[in-house]
């Protein structure tokens, strides 16, 4: 690409942030004051032949590319290095994302090859190297913002909260607790977090849903006087990791610009012609980077967004009416997608209503306290524009894992059949990409029930049940010729010491004291 190396600024949706920020400023604050996100403030336009040239180098230099074209406050060399680190041998795919091909129309961008088997990994090994980056940059020209060293917050509803960590662990100024719902993600998703080694590291299972387990941690992050009493007496400042943080939605963008370009090299599509992309949906954050893509010049015409019985999104992008106040959370076999109240819709609405910032504060005033909202006609006519919209029972999920594998001979986890059957039932004309979230391995139960017809209530035959998560993937990967080899990251978990016990309630005065406990045996001393 032919960008010159500009400088980009960010400002924040709610508008109470005076200055823009830069993306080193923006990436370490993570949120900004009065609860609002960062965006940035112009969006790079990709030329059609600068897309189709990425297409023959290697995904790290893609990557580094679109950063550059957004921006990114930080030496050309820097970037390049961050990138070169972030994807390398640690996918176990020397494309990074592949996409294979099921039918003529229908592909899937598979997103799992990371050190944790999920797509969390693409922003997840990257951003923690820019976070560190940012911290040296900051601290070099004495910016407030990096004065102290920082505790990165992380509620997660199944994948991010184990990403998270991996990029994050002994890494030099900065620590990190994991937050998740205990009882609410897969036994194998719960031991990635709970194994995970890291003088810097802590994970604690919360009493209740994601939902709980944002709005605590949002609480956290909101609490003025406890962040300005640990910025003094503990040398510490809040950060996130969550796709809050434009830091980790960035590098999300980056897999669908790359995507088109592979699309094309491949003869899967004409340069130039559009494509859609279905996305398995929870907080927003995924498919919104497919959103931010396509402005910047992607050939992405529209945008499903695909949700299971916690089916919010779908109703809005409908009815422009964001409603839970009589909603009830369901747990389903796609608990990444469980989510009531999705962070990034904000960002996407302040896009969409010509970047007004009192509107989003009323939007998000109204959501808080009255659990509603409603969009006006202009906002909800620019989202019908790109987004179309539809759910999937829990039991046309499992279904559709053996409906998928008996035709395509091609094995899919529950977020990613709940893609699949969405996409076929809005695909028009386009050829569709169907975003693979997660490897099937972390949900071996469900997928035994969907390949085999057992209902999702029901419980696993007794001898299967038996032999535990780890040992039920090695019958699955044995039985079912297609399903593949389980991972070795995966299987090399099984044995390993949990690290970590502790579950406390979904409050904000117990999250603040497991904070205040933690510190001791994650913070080096040492470098405060």
């Amino acid at each position: 690409m032919n960008h010159p190396h500009y400088h980009n600024t960010y400002v924040d949706t709610r508008g109470f942030v005076d200055e823009p920020l830069t993306f080193t400023q923006a990436i370490v604050r993570g949120i900004a004051p009065g609860g609002g996100l960062f965006v940035p403030k112009v969006l790079p336009r990709f030329a059609l032949d600068d897309l189709l040239a990425l297409a023959s180098k290697p995904y790290a230099v893609r990557a580094a590319e679109v950063f550059k074209a957004f921006g990114v406050d930080l030496p050309s060399e820097t970037i390049d290095a961050c990138m070169e680190g972030a994807y390398s041998t640690n996918f176990d795919a020397p494309e990074i994302t592949p996409i294979k091909q099921l039918d003529s129309e229908t592909f899937v961008l598979e997103l799992f090859h990371g050190p944790t088997l999920a797509f969390k990994d693409l922003a997840l090994q990257c951003m923690p190297r820019f976070f560190s980056a940012a911290i040296d940059t900051l601290r070099a020209q004495d910016a407030p913002e990096a004065r102290e060293d920082f505790l990165i917050l992380v509620a997660t509803s199944g994948d991010t909260g184990k990403a998270a960590l991996e990029g994050f662990a002994n890494r030099a100024h900065t620590s990190i607790i994991v937050y998740y719902p205990f009882g609410g993600v897969s036994d194998l998703q719960q031991a990635q977090m709970l194994t995970t080694l890291g003088s810097n590291v802590s994970v604690c299972g919360l009493r209740g849903n994601f939902d709980d387990c944002q709005t605590a941690v949002k609480q956290v992050f909101g609490d003025e006087a406890f962040k300005e009493d640990l910025a003094t007496t503990q040398g510490l400042r809040f950060s996130s990791a969550n796709s809050i943080n434009w830091g980790r939605l960035l590098p999300q963008v980056v897999y669908y610009v790359s995507a088109y370009a592979q699309m094309v090299a491949s003869g899967a599509v004409q340069a130039g012609e559009p494509i859609d992309v279905c996305v398995p949906t929870g907080n927003f954050g995924n498919i919104l980077a497919a959103w931010y893509a396509a402005e910047a010049g992607v050939p992405i015409e529209q945008l499903f967004c695909a949700s299971n019985t916690n089916r919010v999104l779908t109703d809005f992008i409908n009815t422009g009416v964001y409603d839970i106040r009589e909603r009830s959370f369901v747990a389903t076999p796609s608990p990444s997608m469980d989510i009531l109240v999705s962070s990034n819709l904000e960002r996407l609405l302040f896009e969409l209503n010509g970047r007004n910032p009192e509107q989003i504060q009323a939007w998000m005033q109204e959501l808080n306290s009255e659990k509603r909202f409603v969009a006006d006609k202009q906002t909800f006519a620019a989202l019908r524009e790109r987004f179309s919209a539809d759910w999937v029972s829990v039991e046309d999920s499992l279904a559709t894992i053996r409906e998928v594998y008996e035709t395509y001979d091609y094995l899919l986890d529950p977020h990613t059949a709940v893609a699949y059957k969405v996409a076929e039932r809005l695909r028009g004309a386009n050829p569709v990409l169907v975003v693979a979230t997660a490897h099937w391995c972390k949900f071996g139960a469900d997928v035994y029930k969907g390949l085999t017809g057992i209902k999702a209530g029901d419980a696993l035959p007794q001898e299967l049940a038996d032999l535990g998560g780890f040992a039920l993937n090695r019958y699955l990967s044995e039985h079912f010729e297609h399903a593949g080899a389980v991972p070795e990251r995966m299987a090399e978990l099984e044995g390993m010491e949990h690290r970590f016990g502790e579950v406390c309630d979904a409050d904000y005065a117990a999250i603040k004291e497991s904070i205040l406990l933690s510190l001791p045996l994650i913070v080096d001393r040492s470098e405060l």
